[in-house]
């Protein structure tokens, strides 16, 4: 009996639910965005929780609820228990939004994806949640999902537009950060899953890196939230105090942007910095974390085919060369879902329809994202997430963060003076 290699797997069921989302949005049905930026009790109550808004809010659960309806029945699992949990889910989900959009939060780059982390483990280490619980939290597909409406982002005109210097700055800083990154690992013994997950988060884009490392290679959620935590933690420090290093050593704004843009691991935290320094750094800064994010795609299809080929070895007795046949069979396909999308942005849709479409796709997909740190967090205990042998990878993150940080400026300095 021939086997189904269109059967409904799950990485095939994100890419038809990924791109169904992002071919409705481009047919009209535009899903509004909420907002969830508040400063004081009264202005949360007259703007997050004003009727408008929750408006958008209800009109967002009720399209990833059938969402995540239709995929667990094409995955063949309990549609029941899915019909209970995901309610809960989005309503924890929701809470970590609003604190992440509290102003004061904000300025410390404090992202959604840490609160809904962090409500999740509170919720499972406080409350022994049971099994069929934790059995219907489908981690993997909030994940992919969001990858994929993520590659609606990544417009390569965009970054040509910008400059060849921050183009070639990003190559190189992505580069040679990944590669050393990743020495570092295989010298401190770390295990190649967790290494790929974190060179990308330290040489690409932080938290979006991994997640789509992690997606490409199957990682652990246990590890991804690790890395992510490390990322989030340490952009914070960079982010107050490299525009005061720069300042003393008499940068240019031109170089300092370049310096941030290109170190700073996160997209919020360059923005900020970069504002601390002047409008021309937020110019460059940008260019260049933009330009660094458009590799994300190409670093994800790359590390994807490293994993699948490498994987196919170690598990062939022989030690035989697998066919290309095997390697796609086990390649992950909501890869070819972000390029797809990447490349569809990028070539054949109009920039009226893009600018129409993209704030109401960026929303949804911060918020896959959001979803499935919520559910890492309910299916997580502390200590599993801060055991002792996690030592290691945080020597090698700040290790490789201090080369990225030492390489930029050099290669910012000689693009940029």
């Amino acid at each position: 009996m021939p086997s189904k290699s269109f059967s409904i797997t799950e990485d095939w069921v994100v890419v038809i639910l990924g791109l169904a989302l992002v071919f409705l949005a481009l047919s009209g049905v535009v899903i509004p965005k909420p907002t969830y930026t508040w400063s004081d009790l009264h202005d949360l109550s007259n703007t997050v929780f004003s009727a408008t808004n929750m408006q958008a809010v209800l009109s967002q659960f009720v399209a990833v609820y059938l969402v995540a309806i239709i995929g667990t029945w094409l995955l063949n699992k309990d549609i029941k228990s899915i019909l209970i949990v995901f309610p809960i889910v989005y309503l924890l989900t929701i809470m970590a939004l609003v604190l992440a959009g509290n102003k004061f939060v904000k300025e410390y780059n404090l992202e959604a994806v840490i609160f809904s982390l962090g409500i999740g483990l509170l919720i499972s280490n406080l409350y022994a949640l049971p099994e069929w619980f934790k059995q219907a939290l489908s981690t993997e597909l909030y994940v992919k999902i969001g990858l994929i409406l993520l590659g609606t982002t990544v417009i390569f005109g965009d970054i040509l537009e910008a400059g060849s210097r921050g183009l070639i700055q990003a190559l190189v800083v992505v580069v040679s950060v990944w590669y050393f990154a990743f020495w570092i690992c295989k010298k401190l013994k770390i295990d190649k899953e967790m290494s790929l997950m974190l060179s990308s988060a330290v040489s690409i884009c932080g938290v979006s890196a991994a997640i789509a490392t992690s997606g490409a290679i199957k990682g652990d959620s246990k590890k991804l939230s690790y890395i992510i935590s490390l990322v989030l933690i340490t952009a914070i420090p960079m982010m107050i105090f490299m525009p005061y290093l720069a300042a003393k050593m008499g940068l240019s704004q031109e170089v300092t942007g370049a310096w941030l843009g290109g170190s700073i691991d996160t997209s919020g935290a360059v923005a900020a910095s970069g504002t601390l320094v002047g409008d021309e750094a937020l110019k460059i800064s940008t260019i260049v974390k933009f330009s660094q994010n458009v590799l994300l795609g190409i670093a994800a299809f790359f590390i994807s085919i490293y994993w699948t080929y490498s994987k196919t070895v170690d598990d062939e007795t022989k030690r035989e060369k697998p066919t290309l046949k095997v390697i796609w069979e086990r390649f992950p396909k909501f890869v070819v879902g972000f390029v797809f999308a990447s490349l569809l942005f990028s070539f054949f849709v109009s920039k009226e329809t893009t600018e129409h479409v993209k704030d109401g796709l960026k929303s949804l997909q911060s918020l896959w994202f959001a979803l499935a740190f919520t559910s890492i967090g309910l299916e997580t205990n502390f200590k599993d997430l801060f055991k002792q042998d996690n030592k290691k990878p945080l020597y090698a993150f700040l290790i490789a963060q201090t080369f990225n940080v030492i390489v930029t400026l050099i290669i910012a300095l000689l693009l940029f003076r």
